[in-house]
């Protein structure tokens, strides 16, 4: 599928990104905005390059998108140091700072899930709605398949062109009964892969859950043998007021798989009076 999206190299908060964005504009600045007018910023999982993301993107067309390849991921050059979820979290204020965006939705999928939360505690005001796609609170997660994140930790497994879409349907499709079409996916670099699971492993949304007041859809699939759906029930527990959807045979990315279903559902929610 050919990406609809444009992309550009920005540079924000001391690094260079590739920011992609999909669909219109905002209104204009200082000016309230509808709900169904607020930019929807996706943030995608560990070595997902922004290219994957466009069945979602694809699906959502009377809203602006936002995205950006995280540092040694996509075409995002490598860190200089290693970063921590709330630099990350930072680093997407700033971005929005340049792109003079007030207030956006976010949407986080698997490790984007752990940047999004962040954001949402560090910057509750500009945040709107928030949806935690296959996602976990981060060193408290319940573990999924043991082989699947001991593979994981080998970066020459997925910065290799040869051996990356192997190993990305093994751990992409876990568990699903639909496949994902991994034609739009590049190889992390071995440092971009490596930083991002040091990121994920130093950090914890479990204390500060209780203080998200935003409205939360958690969305996650009984199949998900990456990250098993106990860790949306735990979120879903944790959140004040959070709304828990669940689906099956759709594997870790079945928003991916199933694109149609999820859209509709992220729609619904984005869309719904607060």
């Amino acid at each position: 599928m050919a990406t609809t999206a444009s992309f550009s190299m920005i540079g924000v908060a001391g690094r260079r990104l590739r920011v992609g964005q999909w669909h219109g504009e905002p209104a204009p600045r200082g000016k309230a905005q509808p709900a169904a007018a607020r930019p929807l910023v996706i943030l995608s999982g560990i070595g997902m390059n922004m290219e994957m993301l466009e069945p979602i993107a694809s699906r959502l067309p009377g809203r602006r998108i936002l995205s950006f390849d995280m540092p040694g991921i996509g075409e995002s050059p490598d860190p200089i140091f290693p970063y921590t979820i709330p630099h990350m979290a930072l680093t997407l204020a700033s971005l929005l700072d340049r792109l003079r965006i007030d207030q956006v939705d976010l949407l986080g999928i698997s490790w984007g899930g752990a940047v999004v939360q962040q954001f949402a505690l560090q910057h509750r005001a500009r945040t709107g709605k928030l949806v935690l796609a296959a996602t976990s609170a981060g060193g408290t997660m319940i573990p999924g398949n043991a082989s699947l994140l001991a593979q994981m930790l080998d970066p020459m497994e997925y910065s290799v062109e040869k051996t990356l879409r192997r190993n990305l349907a093994m751990l992409y499709n876990g568990g699903g009964a639909d496949r994902v079409s991994l034609n739009a996916a590049t190889a992390p670099s071995p440092l971009g892969w490596s930083c991002q699971l040091a990121a994920i492993a130093s950090w914890s949304s479990a204390p500060f859950l209780p203080m998200l007041g935003m409205p939360v859809l958690i969305m996650a699939d009984a199949d998900d043998q990456l990250v098993p759906p106990a860790n949306a029930h735990f979120l879903h527990n944790a959140i004040p007021g959070s709304r828990l959807e669940m689906t099956e045979g759709g594997g870790h990315l079945f928003m991916l798989s199933r694109p149609d279903a999820f859209a509709k559902q992220l729609t619904g929610f984005l869309d719904a009076a607060a």
